[in-house]
């Protein structure tokens, strides 16, 4: 499936990051016409003329809501954030746990603050900025590591319990909106190992081939997205199109 025309406006969540930076510029390429959007806390540096940043900390519904009041209608969003570990700084450290012995309450809500519940606010103010006539993409980025199916390893249980989460929610939304929206998409998408300040400290042994680029892993996740129908919304795609198991 392609689509019949570009989108009058694209949103980017999460524009500071490398995927989120790399997804931002992509679309610029792809929709000359269209309104680009973006959302982070930092401003990201040389930004396309087009684009309208909005400093928002998507952990607090009162900036979603007003950054969201300003759109009018909004036929793709990307939600490109996620939270696996943080050094220490103002906040207190976060590190992936190797064993239920280390699970953190303060470390696993933050973990879920951002992973999962700043998308369904997101989704709260935003969707009912789609338009209802027209193809419109609801997209998150998930993580193959967030399928309780393919649990082999164990391990990172804040991260991967909050990626779960953020699948149901994915799902959820996505059969709320179909009876509304019969032309909207609500997936997520794995990007793979992408060499981001996320997988830094994680990429020993990664294969050479196996570690993208953001750049890569943003064309990559925005030609599946064309791919997708209606009939996808609820399911979670990695970067080469393959349904991933929740």
């Amino acid at each position: 499936m392609t689509e019949a025309q570009p989108p009058r406006s694209i949103l980017i969540v999460g524009a500071s990051g490398g995927l989120g930076r790399a997804l931002l510029d992509d679309v610029a390429i792809r929709y000359p016409n269209a309104t680009l959007q973006a959302w982070s806390r930092t401003q990201p540096a040389h930004l396309d003329p087009r684009v309208i940043w909005t400093s928002v900390d998507i952990t607090r519904e009162t900036e979603i809501a007003a950054a969201a009041a300003t759109f009018g209608d909004i036929v793709m969003v990307i939600i490109a954030t996620g939270l696996l570990h943080r050094g220490v700084g103002s906040q207190p450290a976060i590190r992936p746990e190797k064993t239920y012995r280390a699970i953190d309450a303060a470390a696993m809500a933050d973990t879920f603050a951002l992973n999962a519940i700043a998308p369904a606010l997101i989704a709260k103010h935003v969707l009912p900025k789609f338009p209802r006539e027209r193809r419109a993409v609801f997209a998150a980025l998930s993580a193959r590591v967030g399928s309780i199916s393919d649990n082999r390893l164990g391990g990172w249980i804040s991260y991967r319990a909050s990626k779960a989460a953020l699948n149901q929610i994915l799902r959820t939304l996505a059969i709320e909106l179909a009876r509304t929206h019969p032309h909207a998409l609500c997936v997520g998408l794995h990007p793979g190992t992408v060499d981001t300040g996320l997988s830094k400290p994680f990429q020993t042994g990664v294969a050479t081939d196996k570690l993208f680029t953001p750049a890569h892993s943003a064309a990559a996740l925005l030609n599946v997205l064309v791919t997708l129908s209606p009939a996808d919304s609820g399911r979670v795609f990695d970067w080469a199109g393959m349904e991933v198991p929740v």
